[in-house]
């Protein structure tokens, strides 16, 4: 039997956001923010985190994200805003926020969640909150310091782009940073799904 596989299924973003989003990090480290942050090609919107899975259950995955996706066309976003999770007091996660065809993105996830489950997948506990992870802090950060990169970053806006697909990626975790391979993808609408078992491209 093969060996488990750690998996999440992610929208993919377009060059010129993973361009801004790594301007933004670039921005963010001017102002000496101690954080492990995320390297810019491994910044995604994720839908579900599965966990480790059985790489034979791939294609039942895969069905059930096709069967999520069949009622949408592509769904324009934009990203921006900053802020963090848990709250100021606090604050653990550092991300850009999501702006556009919002509604159609929740009803999406909505859908895969409510697909997964039949699958014997647990659903989250939480509401789903579209977000771009930036980093993670590795020490106290002084909430003035949050509302102040919040006022700042409050209207700053990519260029819309559109989601085309969403994909089921296997994740390495390295000493250092994580390896994201893509196993299979679907596009919205289009009722096709790639399988690739290889792993041999990383995203």
């Amino acid at each position: 039997m093969p060996p488990n596989i750690r998996t999440f299924i992610a929208l993919e973003l377009p060059p010129a956001v993973i361009s801004l989003l790594a301007k933004v990090q670039e921005d963010l480290k001017s102002t000496r923010l101690r954080a492990k942050w995320v390297r810019p090609e491994n910044i995604h919107l994720t839908l579900k985190f599965l966990g480790n899975i059985n790489p034979t259950d791939i294609d039942k995955i895969s069905g059930a994200m096709m069967d999520a996706v069949d009622d949408f066309g592509a769904i324009n976003l934009v990203a921006g805003g900053v802020g963090v999770f848990p709250g100021l007091k606090r604050p653990r996660v550092i991300w850009v926020g999501l702006g556009g065809q919002i509604q159609s993105l929740f009803a999406m996830q909505r859908l895969l969640e409510d697909n997964l489950a039949a699958l014997g997948f647990k659903k989250e506990k939480r509401s789903f909150k579209g977000h771009l992870t930036l980093g993670r802090f590795r020490q106290t950060v002084n909430p003035n310091t949050i509302r102040q990169i919040m006022r700042e970053y409050a209207n700053r806006y990519s260029e819309e782009f559109t989601a085309r697909r969403i994909k089921l990626f296997k994740s390495d975790l390295k000493p250092t940073w994580a390896v994201y391979t893509p196993v299979s993808y679907t596009h919205l609408r289009a009722h096709e799904t790639t399988i690739n078992l290889s792993y041999s491209v990383y995203c």
